[in-house]
Order: structure tokens, then C-alpha cells, then sequence
């Protein structure tokens, strides 16, 4: 019997239907072949964010190159929530870190905001935008969450939709416990997480988001966090108690 779910997954930005053939991009086709060691006739999972996810098989149209023939549908498109992450780059490694798992943690739109602390190099979106794409591949989503282009905190919170609440997760432990904070509230609205940089948020930007009227400040535990772990903890909580893990 043919699996109906191949392990092997990969996220393709064409249209997916049942008897499209897609040429791969020579790196998927190198991957395949080179990587994994697959010949003609073997099957994939390919998906895309509004197509859902596939069954294709690959046929070889050269030594470097392939195409793929798309089968059967084995799952729907799906949204993940409606949550951002918004944080401030740190190095290098630990940027690639939060992207991964705000991808694999379901966050919709991944943002990286510019603070009056935030010390890190320039902000590479297309290659954490690949970050993302790999990380919804291996995880078994069919979403893959935007990565946009950095922008300065200050003017992000400026042109804030107030319809959209903002979970203001505050290094200074004087918020409630986030799980505590969200519950009760209503599940299905649109929410955004912000993590601070390494040195936290100056004495201007915290008050700011604390008087702002969507902002929902938060504590994420006794323990002070790296900001990779704070935006994986604060992803985790959210989803527990307003998102798909609930």
C-alpha cells in the first residue's frame, strides 16, 4: 500500500493541484537526489500556505534536476492563530533559534522591532525567512509564517491596530504569570507577542507599552530568560491557553 504521508516534506510557492508538474529549484532537486538519496518514482509531501499539503512524485529531467508531479491532497490548508511574534534581533544563532520555533510553534507573522537596546548585526530576513520555511517542513505544519522586515518598536506601536492585544512580556517580574493574564479572556482574537532584547526595554519603551491601551504586560516566571527561551516560553503559554493547543 502506498503511504499516504511520506516523511519527506517541502514547501513549494506554486500552485498545488492534482496533475501540476513543478519544476524544483535546484536546491530542492539536490536535496532530493543528492541529499536523500531519492530516484524516480519516489513520493514527497510538498504543501503551501494555501493549498495544504500533497502527495508528488519525483520524476529526474536531468543529472541536477527534477521535477515533481502532484497527486492527491492529504490534508487542508490551515491557519495557524492569529498571533505575531514581535522581537528585537540578537546574535546570530539565537535570531535563527526564535525564528524556528515561532515557526514551529504556530505564530502567524514573525516581526523583528528595532529597540533602543537591541545590539545585533543587520538583520538578514531572507535568509531567516529559509529558517522558517525548514523549520514548518520538519515540524509536519502546512504554514509557513512571514518573516518581515525589521522596523523600529517605536513606530511599530505608533500605527498599532487596537483591535490586535500585545502580550508585553516584562523582565521586570512585576506582571502577573502569564498564564494567569490570559485566562478568562476570549480565544479567536487577534493577538502579538513582544520579546525585549538582551538588555531589556529602556525606562521610555516600558512605559510606553505599559500605558498603551492593547498591551498586556506579563511575567514569564520567577527566572530571568534568555530571549530565545522567553519568545519559546511566552509561544508556549499563549498557545496552552488562547491558541490550537487548548
Amino acid at each position: 500500500m502506498t503511504d499516504p504521508t511520506p516523511k519527506i516534506r517541502l514547501h513549494l510557492a506554486a500552485p498545488l493541484e492534482a496533475g501540476a508538474e513543478i519544476r524544483l529549484a535546484p536546491e530542492q532537486a539536490h536535496y532530493l537526489m543528492g541529499v536523500m538519496r531519492l530516484g524516480a518514482g519516489a513520493e514527497v509531501a510538498v504543501f503551501g500556505n494555501a493549498f495544504g499539503e500533497w502527495r508528488a512524485r519525483l520524476a529526474p529531467t536531468a543529472k541536477r534536476a527534477a521535477s515533481l508531479e502532484i497527486l492527491t491532497q492529504t490534508r487542508p490548508a490551515a491557519l495557524p492563530p492569529d498571533v505575531d511574534l514581535l522581537f528585537a534581533p540578537i546574535k546570530k544563532a539565537r535570531t535563527d533559534f526564535i525564528v524556528e520555533k515561532a515557526a514551529e510553534l504556530g505564530a502567524r507573522r514573525i516581526r523583528p522591532v528595532l529597540t533602543r537596546f537591541t545590539n545585533a548585526e543587520r538583520v538578514k530576513t531572507e535568509r531567516l525567512q529559509v529558517h522558517a520555511v525548514e523549520a514548518a517542513e520538519q515540524c509536519g505544519g502546512v504554514y509557513v509564517p512571514e518573516v518581515a522586515e525589521p522596523e523600529p518598536l517605536a513606530r511599530v506601536l505608533e500605527a498599532w491596530p487596537v483591535e490586535r492585544r500585545l502580550m508585553f512580556c516584562d523582565e521586570a517580574r512585576d506582571a502577573p504569570p502569564a498564564h494567569e493574564a490570559l485566562r478568562g479572556l476570549p480565544k479567536g482574537a487577534p493577538w502579538a507577542i513582544l520579546i525585549g532584547p538582551e538588555g531589556g526595554f529602556s525606562p521610555e519603551e516600558r512605559a510606553k507599552l505599559k500605558a498603551s491601551e492593547f498591551s498586556l504586560a506579563v511575567s514569564l516566571g520567577p527566572r530571568i530568560l534568555r530571549a530565545d527561551t522567553a519568545a519559546a516560553a511566552a509561544l508556549a503559554v499563549w498557545q496552552s491557553v488562547l491558541g490550537d493547543w487548548s
